[in-house]
């Protein structure tokens, strides 16, 4: 039940453990009550989309930005990057995986993979996109307190990029990941039964090879984010 209820959330996000208990009922012969699609959601740290998942909420004493980018027209490579954290369906429980992402081009400039959904996780994935001489204009996260941490800020406020945060509750601030979390689980993770944590980093390395530099994507007008991403920046 558990993967039934991870492939329906990834499809409907809104969706709260009422409309999840009225498909699941038709999916499983048995009965099913709502404390208990409650309480794996909890497992899962699933919420519907209002609020967001438990995992974007704020750590007591964390700072929070305001939302930079209500109204921007997103206009070149690197004026805005953003990051988030998701999990990760495996044989026998779950990894999380966190990525960062530019916003005009799709390009995933870095991911990380844990066992644990901590701050290091994020910071991971954040330092290797900051390794290279490129910055974002803006870094976006949700309120999760992996990003509103000191551990994880610190980088950014280092290197004076503007900090933006989504609002409460508003996953669609973050769209652009949201939807790159889609393809990972429909066109790799469902498709594969990982056993261990090496298993799916391998997996997902081919996988992110792919996404950037041989899908195209329609939005990019059938350019594959490699393209958009290099020759951007060239321009």
């Amino acid at each position: 039940m558990l993967r039934r209820l991870d492939e329906l959330y990834t499809e409907y996000p809104f969706y709260g453990s009422r409309r999840m208990l009225a498909v699941l009922r038709r999916d499983f012969a048995y009965q099913i009550n709502r404390k208990r699609i409650q309480r794996l959601m909890s497992v899962l740290g699933l919420a519907a989309i209002y609020p967001k998942r438990k995992l974007s909420q704020p750590a007591p004493g964390h700072h929070v930005y305001p939302y930079l980018l209500r109204g921007v027209q997103i206009e070149r490579v690197n004026q805005v990057w953003s990051s988030d954290i998701t999990y990760i369906r495996m044989q026998e429980g779950f990894a999380y995986l966190a990525a960062v992402i530019d916003w005009f081009s799709r390009f995933v400039l870095s991911w990380a993979t844990s066992n644990t959904a901590d701050a290091w996780l994020s910071r991971d994935a954040l330092a290797l996109a900051l390794s290279g001489k490129a910055k974002p204009e803006i870094f976006n996260t949700d309120q999760g307190s992996h990003f509103t941490s000191r551990l994880f800020l610190a980088p950014l406020i280092e290197r004076q990029i503007a900090i933006s945060m989504d609002g409460r509750g508003r996953a669609l601030d973050n769209a652009f990941i949201e939807r790159l979390w889609r393809t990972v689980k429909y066109e790799h993770v469902y498709l594969h039964e990982y056993a261990t944590i090496g298993e799916l980093r391998s997996g997902l390395q081919t996988f992110f090879h792919h996404y950037n530099f041989h899908r195209p994507h329609q939005a990019l007008k059938y350019r594959t984010p490699a393209e958009v991403f290099f020759q951007d920046k060239q321009g």
